[in-house]
């Protein structure tokens, strides 16, 4: 049975008179890891958005293990439990060390501080940074910015990841390397992986490709 069901997603802005995403449709199997491609302006995020409960689509729905999305409760419930976010910009907090960025997720879930720090640096250690865990971000690389940034996207052990352009800052070398370390962790895992891309050499690297066009999917699924 698929874990993710996405069934006639369709989202349109107010005051817009095009359709962000028109009745798309596909599923995945649990742990299996796909890329979404296409160029700027085609649909990519706002499918990403919508499959992280950050916003509702006008039609359509959307299941996780046969579940509606809505049916996890609040939205950030649903985020927190099920969801791992990896962006194209890092998004970690200048003044919080890598250690406290990595931890951040689970305050939502009432970790507590001890635990929450063992977890980061367990997280870090996985991704090659424990010796980088108590550096401020703008003391390391961007390479080791983004490694970090798997790791906060992972500790909470998310059914879910969801990666939007997570290389797209990164030259060719260490953009490959952060997403090879990216699904070598998934997998450990078993989330189940969705990444949004315009580079083709880090999209042959997922089990299935999905094209995207001006909202829709022109490609099998």
């Amino acid at each position: 049975m698929p874990f993710l069901i996405v069934d006639q997603l369709s989202k349109k802005y107010p005051n817009d008179n095009t359709n962000a995403l028109k009745g798309i449709s596909f599923s995945m199997l649990k742990g299996e890891i796909v890329a979404v491609v296409g160029p700027s302006g085609c649909g990519k995020s706002t499918l990403l958005n919508l499959i992280e409960y950050l916003d509702l689509p006008t039609s359509g729905k959307i299941l996780v293990n046969g579940k509606p999305v809505g049916d996890y409760g609040p939205a950030h419930t649903f985020r927190s439990k099920m969801v791992g976010f990896v962006f194209q910009y890092h998004h970690m907090v200048s003044g919080m060390t890598l250690a406290e960025n990595v931890a951040a997720p689970l305050i939502a879930q009432g970790v507590g501080k001890l635990e929450r720090r063992r977890r980061a640096l367990e997280h870090l250690e996985n991704v090659g940074l424990g010796h980088r865990a108590h550096f401020l971000p703008n003391l390391v690389s961007g390479g080791e910015r983004q490694r970090a940034a798997v790791a906060r996207a992972l500790i909470t052990s998310p059914s879910i990841i969801l990666a939007d352009e997570p290389t797209g800052n990164l030259d060719s070398s260490a953009g490959e390397a952060v997403f090879k370390l990216m699904l070598a962790q998934s997998r450990l895992n078993g989330s189940t992986v969705i990444i949004a891309t315009h580079n083709l050499a880090i999209a042959a690297m997922a089990d299935r490709i999905i094209q995207m066009r001006d909202g829709e999917l022109i490609s099998p699924v």
